[in-house]
């Protein structure tokens, strides 16, 4: 299986759930599945706003933006150091 790089197509995006990682690697069998693990993985804040306490709710949801999101095919990452 490939690994993707999947990141905001705007580096200043509010809804990127990593500010200090530019981008998330994963593996998956292709850019659709490895869009749908990291949403899966990022959903949105928790438990939306106190106006509207809706699980998976939150304004930092990716869901349903195809365009926020760049996914392309990239080489294994290195190993996390010890």
């Amino acid at each position: 299986m490939p690994w993707y790089a999947v990141r905001p197509r705007d580096s200043a995006d509010p809804r990127w759930p990593l500010p200090d990682r530019p981008q998330v690697v994963l593996k998956a069998a292709g850019p659709d599945e490895a869009r749908a693990t990291f949403e899966r993985a990022y959903p949105s804040e928790p438990f939306g706003t106190p106006a509207s306490p809706v699980p998976d709710a939150g304004p930092g949801s990716f869901r349903g933006d195809g365009d926020g999101l760049i996914v392309e095919e990239t080489g294994e990452p290195p190993s996390p150091a010890d």
